[in-house]
């Protein structure tokens, strides 16, 4: 039997569209209007309130993105933001949704691309009536992916999954938050940004919304193979301490498998004349060990570099403009 969903608690909430990009002058037009064209729709069904707005929040673009903006801002309820250099999608996205906290019912974060289905805003805001605080937005499938995507999307999910980080699979940041759990949110601190990881540690009522994803029309998408590696790792060190007891246990067991070679070598030498000298025997465990010291080095600073950052407590980003609409009450 599918879930049913509740009656209304109330009508017409205030919504905020929250849209971080970078260097998307190809395709931002048409989002934007595309965008506004909904906004307007949801408007006039009495889905949300008349005062809901837009933010678009530029991520340091050196393209015309912004330029852009502002020649839209005063025709639509959009409030522009843009930050003083490229910070990156998650420090740009919650530039946003920090921006919206205090200043709507509900936040809707979705990518400028278009790839993700915004028809489907209408659901999430019935969940959010029906009185979730959380709504998360998952693709059904990866079958418009091609073969890198594909693979290295389920590779970075399975990882994600074995190391023991909690995520929703195939969620990105498509999804809609309450005031409430915007207020939440305001609570994590962390420089080092895992935004899927944090709202699900936010444990509030939530529901899921499924979508099938769009071809992107304009442009190459943002995430490259580094940029996603990145994320995973973030999360990863953000999330878990496996990669750590992994490290031990290894360590515990070349200890003791090589204590068990110390105590035959020892054996052979006292009680034999069999030892066969060679080059082998020595280099290649030489070799081996300083691999796995190595690695687990790096692991272990990867964490150190995170409570570097940490104990710095940086600015996660810096806002050097808001450009409000006339139509918005910024208040």
């Amino acid at each position: 039997m599918k879930n049913m969903i509740t009656p209304p608690l109330f009508q017409s909430p205030k919504l905020a569209i929250v849209i971080p990009l970078f260097n998307e002058e190809e395709i931002l037009q048409k989002s934007i209007n595309l965008f506004c064209v909904k906004l307007d729709r949801l408007k006039q069904n009495n889905i949300v309130s008349k005062d809901s707005f837009i933010i678009f929040i530029d991520d340091g673009s050196v393209d015309s993105s912004f330029d852009i903006l502002q020649t839209c801002i005063d025709k639509n309820n959009i409030i522009a933001l843009k930050l003083s250099k490229n910070v990156g999608h998650q420090n740009a996205l919650l530039a946003g949704l920090q921006y919206a906290r205090n200043k709507c019912d509900c936040a809707i974060s979705i990518d400028c691309d278009l790839e993700q289905d915004i028809d489907r805003i209408d659901e999430f805001l019935l969940h959010f009536k029906s009185g979730c605080d959380i709504v998360f937005g998952v693709r059904k499938d990866r079958f418009s992916d091609g073969f890198f995507k594909k693979w290295s999307s389920i590779f970075f999910y399975k990882m994600m999954e074995i190391l023991g980080v909690k995520v929703i699979k195939n969620h990105a940041d498509y999804r809609l938050l309450s005031n409430k759990a915007l207020g939440f949110l305001d609570e994590f601190k962390e420089v080092n940004l895992f935004l899927r990881g944090i709202v699900l540690e936010i444990g509030l009522k939530s529901a899921i919304v499924y979508f099938d994803v769009k071809k992107r029309e304009f442009g190459k998408s943002k995430y490259s193979l580094a940029k996603m590696l990145g994320l995973a790792l973030n999360g990863i060190t953000s999330f878990s301490i496996t990669p750590l007891r992994i490290i031990f246990v290894f360590g515990f067991l070349i200890a003791f498998v090589s204590s068990i070679f110390g105590i035959y070598g020892i054996y052979i030498a006292i009680f034999s004349d069999s030892a066969v000298p060679g080059w082998a025997s020595v280099v290649v465990p030489i070799y081996f060990l300083g691999g796995i010291q190595i690695l687990s080095i790096g692991i272990i600073g990867e964490y150190l570099g995170k409570v570097y950052k940490e104990s710095k407590s940086r600015p996660r980003y810096l806002i050097d403009k808001v450009i409000i609409s006339n139509k918005i009450d910024s208040k």
